[in-house]
C-alpha cells in the first residue's frame, strides 16, 4: 500500500540500468507517532505544566522518608515474611502447573487442535488479567490475607511461564522426538526423555526469572487486602507516616536485590 501511494524512486546506474529505490518509511512513522501521541495527551488529559509544577512534591515526600525509622523494623519482619512466602509458593506451584499446561498447548506434541486451541486460549485469557485484578477476585473467594495474594501468584506464574515455555517446546527439534515415537514410546513418553530435557535449562531459567518479579508484584497486593508488606505500605502512607514507609521500602529493596543477585548467579548457571 506505502509503495502505491509512494512510488519507488527511479535511478539510473552508469551502465544505463535503471533499478528502483524505495522510499524511506522513516517521515510516515514519525508522522504516525506524532498523530497517536497527541490524541494520547488529548483523551489522557496530560499536562506537562502540571508535572513539572507538581513534581517537586514527589521529592518531598521522598525527602520526608529519610531517614527512615529504625526502630520500626521488627515489626516489618511477619509482613515480610508472608511476601516471601507468597512469592515462593505462588512461583513454584504455577511453575509446576505450568508444565502440563505448556504440555497441552503445544501444537507439535499434541495432535488434537482443540486441546492445543483451549489451553492456548486459556493462557492468554489469565495474561489479561492484571494481578492487582486477581487478587481483588480472590480476596472473595478465600478472603483477606496471604491466600488471595498466593492464589493471584499463582495464576500470573502459570500464565507467564507456560506462555514461554509452549512457545520453547513449539520451537525445538522434532528429530528425536520422532525417534523415540518410531521405538514405540508413546507422546508423553518421547516429550519426556526427548524435549523435556532440552527445555528444561531455560525452563528452570524463567521460573527464576518470573520470581524475582512476583516478590515486587507481592509487596503491592497488601493494596486489595491479599496481605505482606504492602498492606503495611498502605498503611503507614494512609497515616502519611513516610519514616515508616521510608524503612518499608528499604528493607523491600534489600530483600529484592539479595533475591535477584542469587537469581541471576543461578540462571547464568542454567545458560
Amino acid at each position: 500500500m506505502f509503495d502505491k501511494w509512494f512510488p519507488p524512486k527511479k535511478m539510473v546506474l552508469p551502465n544505463g540500468k535503471i533499478v528502483l529505490e524505495k522510499r524511506s518509511r522513516l517521515p510516515l512513522t514519525l508522522l504516525t507517532l506524532a498523530a497517536v501521541t497527541a490524541l494520547s495527551v488529548n483523551l489522557t488529559g496530560f499536562s506537562l505544566h502540571v508535572l513539572f509544577t507538581r513534581i517537586r512534591q514527589f521529592f518531598i515526600i521522598l525527602g520526608e522518608m529519610i531517614p527512615p525509622k529504625w526502630s520500626y523494623t521488627p515489626q516489618l519482619w511477619g509482613a515480610l515474611l508472608d511476601t516471601l512466602q507468597m512469592s515462593v509458593l505462588g512461583s513454584m506451584i504455577g511453575a509446576l502447573l505450568a508444565l502440563p499446561f505448556a504440555l497441552l498447548a503445544s501444537f507439535n506434541v499434541i495432535r488434537n487442535k482443540a486441546v492445543v486451541t483451549i489451553f492456548k486460549v486459556m493462557l492468554s485469557l489469565l495474561r489479561t488479567l492484571p494481578t492487582l485484578v486477581t487478587a481483588l477476585i480472590a480476596t472473595f473467594v478465600f478472603g483477606l490475607g496471604p491466600t488471595a495474594g498466593l492464589v493471584a501468584i499463582l495464576l500470573f506464574t502459570l500464565s507467564y511461564v507456560g506462555k514461554l515455555l509452549y512457545e520453547q517446546i513449539e520451537n525445538v527439534d522434532m528429530g528425536s522426538f520422532e525417534a523415540m515415537e518410531s521405538i514405540g514410546m508413546t507422546r508423553v513418553q518421547a516429550f519426556r526423555y526427548a524435549i523435556f530435557p532440552e527445555v528444561l535449562p531455560r525452563y528452570l531459567s524463567t521460573t527464576l526469572f518470573c520470581f524475582e518479579g512476583n516478590v515486587r508484584y507481592a509487596a503491592i497486593l497488601g493494596y486489595v487486602g491479599a496481605g505482606g508488606i504492602g498492606l503495611l505500605i498502605n498503611e503507614n502512607l494512609g497515616w502519611r507516616d513516610y519514616p515508616r514507609v521510608g524503612m518499608i521500602i528499604l528493607s523491600l529493596g534489600v530483600t529484592v536485590y539479595v533475591i535477584e543477585t542469587i537469581s541471576e548467579h543461578f540462571r547464568k548457571k542454567l545458560n
